[in-house]
């Protein structure tokens, strides 16, 4: 996924069933966001047991799917609908770690 620079979650539950059509809808009508910016938009369905990835890759759509086997995914939970994360936020996420105790990015401005 070269290129892909920021991740966006949508948080809450997702309905699983949704594929390539359902889950770009979602995206550009719901959240607002440019579906063919080249970033990743992630998906978790209710238990957190299901994670999707919805893709532009300048000639199409790709969907990567987990399920995990046992365990649960530590989804964000707050009331924004969508969060912003680097792609190596989404990694920790879907090896299990939770993303509310990480370290938080700071930005300074140099005072002149």
């Amino acid at each position: 996924m070269v290129g892909v620079n920021k991740v966006y979650l949508a948080l809450g539950a997702t309905d699983m069933r949704k594929s390539f059509n359902g889950l770009s809808l979602l995206v550009a009508e719901q959240f607002e966001l440019d579906l063919f910016s080249e970033q990743l938009f992630a998906f978790c369905n209710r238990r957190r047991t299901m994670v999707k990835l919805l893709w532009w890759d300048g000639t199409g759509f790709c969907i990567w799917f987990k399920r995990l086997e046992k365990d649960r995914f530590r989804w964000p939970e707050d009331e924004q609908e969508v969060m912003a994360i680097s792609p190596a936020a989404l990694g920790w996420l879907l090896q299990g770690l939770d993303l509310s105790q990480a370290h938080q990015r700071l930005d300074y401005d140099l005072v002149a």
